[in-house]
C-alpha cells in the first residue's frame, strides 16, 4: 500500500526543481550576463578602440578571454551552418561535388592574412564606424580556420555510411530528409565532435592576426588575447606571454569541460558496433544534467520537438521508384564546360590584373618559393603521420585514456606558433642556426592534431565486433595494424591529412616570418612572401602570392590525397 502511494509522490517531486536545477540556472544566467557583457562594446564607435588601447595588465584578460571566446563561439556557430549545407550538397549531388571538392580545397588553401586583405573592407562598410564592422571581419577570419574541416569530416562520413545501414534505411522507406537526420548525422557525429573541437583550438591558433583590422593605413586591434599576444611581444614582456598562456589555458579547460566532454560522451552512443564497446563514465557535468528535474523535461521536450521535425517525409506526392541508371553524358558534358568556361574567365581576370602590375619574374619567384614550402609541407606531413598515427589509435580504443588526454590535446592544438617566436628566435640568433631548417616545425604545431583528433574519431568509431573477431584470430602485430586498424581509420586519417597539409600551407605565412621586438627572422618560402606582400600592402603580389598557393594546394590534393580519399571510400567503407 505504501509503495503504491509513493508512486505519484515520487512523480510529482520529478517535475519540482531541486538543487542541480538551482545551480543550472545560476550558470545560465551568469553565461548571460557575460555574453551581453562582452557583447556590449560590440556597438561602439571605432574611435573607441584608439580611446582605450591594450593593456598589458593581467587584471585586463579576464575581459579580453571573455572577448576572444565570444568571437570563437559565433565563427564555430556559423561554422556549423556552413557544415550542414555545404557538405550533405557536395556528398549528394554529383554534379555539386565536382565543383565544390575543389572549391573546398581553394578556400582551405587560402591564408587568413589573405582573407582579410580583401574582406575588411567589405565588412567595414556594413557598418561604417562601427566597431561591429571590425567585429564581423575577426569573426568571418576564425570562421575560415574552422568550417572547412568541419566540412571535410562531414562530407567523408557522408560517402563512407556502411551499406548495411542505406539498405536498412531503404527498407524503412525512409525519405532523403528522414534518412539524414535519423542515418547519416548520427553516423556522422563522434568524427564530427572531434573536429569541431579541433576546428575551435584551430581558430587560436589564428586569433593574433584575425583581431588585429587593417584598412589602408589605419590599424584597429580589437580587445581579445590574441591582441594582447601581439602586443607583449612588440613590447618584449615575458611575463605577459606567460599570463596570456595561462588566460588559454583557463578558457580551453573551461569549455572542455562545460562543452566537448559532455558532447563527446553523447557522442559515443552512435558508434556503429555489434558488441559492447568499451565505455567511460560521463563527465561530471552530462552527470549533473542528468540529475536536473525542470532542464531535464525542457531538454526532453526540445528532443521531441526535433523528432517530430525530423521526422517529417517532406515530400509532395508519392514518387515511383525508379532504378538507377548511369548518369547522362550530355548533361555531364554541358556541366564540365560551363565550369570551364568559369574557370576560364576567372583566369583571365586573374591574369589581366597581375599582367598589370608585375613582370613574369615576379611570378617564377612565387612558383619557385612554392616549391619550398611543398617540400617543408610534405617532411612535416610524413613525421607527423609516423607520431600521432599509433598515438591516436592507442587514445581512440581507450575512451577513458582519450578523454584524459583531450584538453590537453586541445590546449596543444590551440597554442600559437607565434608565442613559441621569443625562445626559438633567440635560440636562432644565440647558436647561428639556419631560419629555413629550424623555423619549419612552427608550421606543424598547429596543424599536426587534425592529424591525431581524426585519428582519435576513427580509432573510436571502429566497430567492437571487428575488434572482437581480430582477437578471436589472434590477429596481432603489424598483420593487426595492416589489416584491422589502418583499413578501418584510414577514411578519417585522410581527412585529417588533408586538413593538416591545407593549414600547414597557411601556416607559413605565421611560421616562416619569426619576430621577437626589434629581432626579425624570415625562412625562404611562399608564406614569407605573402606575409611580407602583406605587410608592405601591395595588392598585386598578395594575389599572386594566394593564387600561387592554391594551385600548389589543389594540386597536392588532386594527385596525392584525392585518389587516397577516392580509394577509402571504395575499397575501405565499412559495409
Amino acid at each position: 500500500m505504501s509503495t503504491s502511494t509513493s508512486l505519484p509522490d515520487l512523480a510529482v517531486t520529478r517535475r519540482l526543481p531541486n538543487i542541480f536545477d538551482l545551480v543550472a540556472l545560476i550558470c545560465i544566467v551568469g553565461a548571460l550576463i557575460a555574453v551581453a557583457r562582452g557583447a556590449s562594446g560590440t556597438f561602439a564607435p571605432l574611435s573607441a578602440l584608439d580611446v582605450t588601447p591594450i593593456r598589458l595588465d593581467a587584471s585586463a584578460l579576464p575581459g579580453y578571454a571573455l572577448r576572444t571566446t565570444l568571437r570563437m563561439f559565433a565563427a564555430l556557430a556559423a561554422s556549423l551552418l556552413f557544415t550542414f549545407t555545404f557538405a550533405p550538397l557536395a556528398a549528394k549531388s554529383r554534379r555539386a561535388g565536382l565543383v565544390m571538392i575543389p572549391l573546398l580545397d581553394i578556400l582551405q588553401s587560402v591564408p587568413i592574412l589573405g582573407f582579410l586583405s580583401f574582406t575588411v573592407v567589405f565588412f567595414m562598410s556594413l557598418f561604417p564606424g562601427q566597431v561591429l564592422g571590425a567585429e564581423l571581419a575577426a569573426i568571418f577570419a576564425i570562421f575560415t580556420s574552422q568550417a572547412w574541416n568541419m566540412a571535410f569530416s562531414l562530407y567523408q562520413s557522408l560517402v563512407t555510411v556502411p551499406e548495411d545501414l542505406a539498405e536498412a534505411a531503404r527498407s524503412f522507406r525512409l525519405s532523403a530528409w528522414q534518412k539524414f537526420w535519423r542515418l547519416e548525422v548520427p553516423f556522422a557525429m563522434p568524427g564530427l565532435v572531434w573536429n569541431t573541437m579541433m576546428s575551435m583550438s584551430g581558430g587560436w591558433f589564428f586569433v593574433v592576426a584575425s583581431e588585429a583590422i587593417s584598412v589602408g593605413d589605419t590599424n584597429w586591434r580589437l580587445p581579445g588575447i590574441g591582441s594582447y599576444v601581439a602586443a607583449a611581444l612588440e613590447a618584449r614582456d615575458l611575463s605577459a606571454v606567460v599570463w596570456a598562456i595561462v588566460a588559454m589555458l583557463v578558457v580551453i579547460l573551461a569549455y572542455d569541460q562545460l562543452l566537448f566532454r559532455p558532447l563527446t560522451a553523447w557522442s559515443a552512443k552512435f558508434r556503429v558496433e555489434l558488441t559492447q564497446g568499451a565505455q567511460a563514465e560521463d563527465p561530471w557535468v552530462l552527470a549533473m544534467l542528468r540529475r536536473t528535474h525542470l532542464l531535464r523535461q525542457a531538454v526532453d521536450a526540445l528532443g521531441v520537438g526535433f523528432n517530430i521535425v525530423t521526422g517529417l517525409r517532406l515530400s509532395v506526392g508519392k514518387r515511383r521508384a525508379r532504378a538507377p541508371g548511369p548518369p547522362s553524358r550530355l548533361l555531364d558534358a554541358v556541366w564540365i564546360v560551363a565550369l570551364l568556361g568559369l574557370a576560364g574567365l576567372i583566369v583571365w581576370r586573374l591574369f589581366g590584373f597581375l599582367v598589370a602590375g608585375l613582370a613574369w619574374s615576379d611570378l617564377g619567384e612565387a612558383v619557385l618559393l612554392g616549391m619550398i614550402t611543398l617540400l617543408r609541407v610534405a617532411v612535416l606531413m610524413v613525421a607527423a603521420s609516423l607520431l600521432w598515427v599509433p598515438v591516436g589509435v592507442w587514445l581512440g580504443l581507450r575512451p577513458a585514456w582519450a578523454r584524459r588526454a583531450q584538453p590537453v590535446a586541445q590546449f596543444l592544438a590551440a597554442f600559437p606558433a607565434n608565442l613559441f617566436f621569443p625562445p626559438v628566435v633567440m635560440g636562432i640568433v644565440a647558436f647561428h642556426l639556419t631560419p629555413d631548417i629550424w623555423l619549419t616545425p612552427l608550421m606543424v604545431l598547429g596543424t599536426q592534431w587534425y592529424i591525431l583528433f581524426n585519428v582519435i574519431a576513427g580509432a573510436a568509431a571502429f566497430p567492437g565486433d571487428l575488434q572482437e573477431a581480430s582477437r578471436s584470430f589472434h590477429i596481432g602485430g603489424w598483420l593487426w595494424w595492416r589489416r584491422v586498424i589502418i583499413p578501418g581509420i584510414f577514411p578519417y586519417y585522410v581527412t585529417g591529412a588533408i586538413t593538416a597539409s591545407g593549414g600547414s600551407w597557411n601556416a607559413a605565412i605565421v611560421a616562416e616570418v619569426a619576430s621577437w621586438g626589434d629581432t626579425k627572422l624570415t625562412a625562404h618560402g611562399l608564406g614569407a612572401y605573402i606575409a611580407q606582400a602583406t605587410e608592405a600592402g601591395d595588392t598585386a603580389r598578395i594575389v599572386l602570392g594566394v593564387v600561387v598557393m592554391s594551385l600548389f594546394v589543389v594540386l597536392f590534393n588532386r594527385l596525392l590525397w584525392r585518389p587516397l580519399y577516392a580509394y577509402s571510400t571504395r575499397r575501405l567503407a565499412i559495409s
